[in-house]
């Protein structure tokens, strides 16, 4: 079969699996809408929360960028890891035994107050609207490259599918979909993992391909040298900073990043309410370890692809004596790809021949596509010219340049394609990376209509609603984040990778503070939490607005933070603003301090008698 029909096929029967799983479990009550229950058991939470958590970043663009960026890139692995660790010791439990079905209840209730509750409902959305934007464009990129549309309307079609199975279903509808996309996404990631490994290398196991030496095979004249080394040498001759090495790269930065995604992933709603779908305490950290186990098969396979995708991006496009290849013989991927304006060649020296090294090829760095194909060899031309550095070209300066842009968000999508595997593994990726990106978006959606109809209308606005009408609020509420978050994917503020790094600062500086010291210390008080949870918000929200959308400069970064790792500085803000304020209001009732006491003791603690 062609990789068309493949693709269609593969993609199809998944939605047409996906769709039929939120029809079988539709939620019938709030209950089954918010928490699917409560009955779900620790292994099928475990597989859910993984596809939850795993989204279109850790698919598809968490190996584009450690790819590209090598060393640095270990930031996103290490923080990603160390937060869900983080998260399954430290706050699952309490929070499942606290025993209130969202964050902003958890919150509301232990701060005792409603404005606590609707500023803790303000960040949700806040986190979940940054966050889903990432997982929508994800999905576009997937449909404009095998659905052969453009990236708007793979954006669309990708809210439809949503709407379907999060509306319908609830977090019942969407647990059980979860588990199945789990099973899609990892099967996708691992089988081209295994594939890629072992044309390289010869090992079958991508979890120790980057120490493995390179085949024979592969190139003859590298045979026996470990990849890394290979790669090294490579982007060393490309004029790159070296793979392994941290290079000009802020170390502060790479630090802030980390405690960002580790704390913002102990702080996403979207993961904590899923802790909520299981009938006891000691199933939240049962399911916390299944989960953790689940994610670790894809995250240990993440080194590997993204070395061995460059490595091969680099033999494609530089060809075996590393001068180039003729554009006319370049192999039918790069012009796919190219179709999706997702990989652009502009021609530099008027040879003929891509060439790809450390530079930018475009002017503004990456090209504006005016739709039109040049007859004669059909890739895209520039709507902008190329910048007057590059029009002055001088082959004697300049022996090695750079003619392609490359979109690293493609590259999980383009390595099969890259390596040559059978169709039916290309069309498998196709599957697995929708599947990432819709799980992940369906619980983000569904975190934020539970914000709105529990959180705000139920429990602050409109106390008085029924049953029904609370979960007609919830799917309206659905409804109006899925056009929301398509605005958002139609219009992405980075990469898929860098869009979620955001949402976890914005997480780490809002919830992780008022979490953690709501359960920890029974002398933080709603004036402490409030303040806290607001100043870390806005300060992190103005920062990243600041030099996202309105040009703020590298030189201006302070001390040189990233607007993805600045919510680590908005953290500390937070605890130290919630911290002092506390120190000079009144403290909790007593009843507030008791539940804080007991959250933290086992149940049958003290039960024991000496003989």
């Amino acid at each position: 079969m062609s990789l068309d029909a493949l693709t269609y096929l593969f993609v199809g029967a998944s939605f047409a699996l996906y769709i039929g799983i939120a029809i079988w479990s539709r939620a019938g009550s709030t209950k089954e809408f918010y928490v699917a229950g409560g009955g779900v058991s620790p292994v099928a939470n475990g597989m859910a929360t993984a596809a939850d958590w795993m989204s279109a970043a850790s698919f598809i663009s968490l190996a584009g960028i450690v790819s590209f960026i090598g060393y640095t890139g270990s930031g996103y692995l290490m923080g990603w890891t160390g937060g869900y660790v983080l998260l399954a010791l430290l706050l699952a439990p309490y929070l499942r035994k606290f025993g209130k079905f969202t964050v902003p209840d958890f919150v509301g209730d232990r701060y005792y107050s409603s404005t606590a509750r609707t500023v803790a409902v303000i960040c949700t959305i806040f986190i979940s609207f940054t966050y889903v934007a990432g997982q929508m464009r994800g999905v576009g990129i997937v449909f404009s490259r095998f659905l052969h549309v453009s990236i708007d309307l793979g954006v669309i079609i990708g809210m439809i599918i949503v709407f379907f199975y999060a509306v319908l279903g609830g977090m019942k509808g969407i647990t059980y979909t979860q588990v199945a996309q789990y099973c899609v996404l990892i099967f996708a990631y691992t089988v081209p993992a295994v594939f890629l490994t072992m044309q390289v290398t010869g090992h079958f196991f991508p979890q120790v391909g980057l120490g493995a030496g390179v085949a024979e095979g592969f190139n003859a004249e590298l045979a026996g040298k470990p990849v890394l080394q290979v790669l090294d040498e490579l982007v060393v001759e490309l004029g790159f900073t070296q793979y392994t090495t941290q290079g000009t790269g802020n170390l502060l930065d790479l630090f802030f990043l980390t405690v960002a995604l580790m704390a913002g992933t102990a702080g996403l709603p979207h993961v904590i309410v899923r802790f909520f779908t299981v009938p006891r305490v000691k199933d939240a950290r049962t399911s916390a370890g299944w989960a953790l186990l689940f994610i670790a098969i894809l995250y240990t396979t993440v080194p590997s692809v993204a070395a061995i995708g460059r490595l091969n991006l680099i033999n494609t496009v530089n060809g075996s004596d590393g001068q180039g290849t003729q554009y006319a013989e370049m192999p039918q991927w790069f012009k796919n790809w190219e179709n999706s304006g997702l990989i652009a060649w502009h021609d530099v020296n008027g040879d003929g021949k891509v060439q790809y090294a450390n530079g930018v090829a475009f002017a503004g760095g990456k090209p504006e596509f005016d739709g039109d194909k040049r007859a004669e060899d059909g890739h895209r031309l520039v709507s902008n010219g190329v910048s007057g550095e590059q029009a002055a070209f001088d082959a004697s300066k300049q022996p090695f340049f750079n003619e392609i842009y490359v979109d690293r968000d493609i590259m999980v999508l383009a390595n099969p394609e890259i390596a040559q595997l059978p169709n039916w593994v290309i069309a498998l990726v196709a599957a697995g990376a929708i599947a990432a990106a819709l799980s992940t978006a369906a619980g983000l959606l569904l975190v934020i209509s539970t914000a709105i109809s529990h959180d705000l209308l139920k429990k602050t606005l409109t106390p008085n609603i029924t049953e029904s009408q609370e979960l007609m609020a919830a799917r309206g509420a659905a409804v109006v984040a899925i056009c929301v978050a398509g605005y958002f994917g139609l219009n992405p503020p980075g990469f898929v990778a860098q869009v979620v790094a955001l949402a976890f600062g914005l997480a780490a500086a809002s919830f992780f503070p008022a979490i953690v010291m709501g359960i920890f210390s029974k002398r933080m008080n709603k004036e402490g939490a409030i303040s806290g949870m607001l100043v870390g918000l806005i300060v992190t929200a103005i920062y990243i607005v600041y030099f996202k959308f309105m040009g703020g400069t590298k030189d201006e970064l302070f001390l040189g933070i990233s607007p993805e790792g600045f919510g680590t500085v908005g953290m500390i803000i937070n605890f130290v603003v919630a911290y002092a304020v506390s120190s000079v209001t009144a403290a909790p009732p007593q009843e507030i301090q008791d539940i804080v006491e007991d959250i933290r003791v086992p149940r049958g603690a003290g039960e024991a008698h000496s003989h």
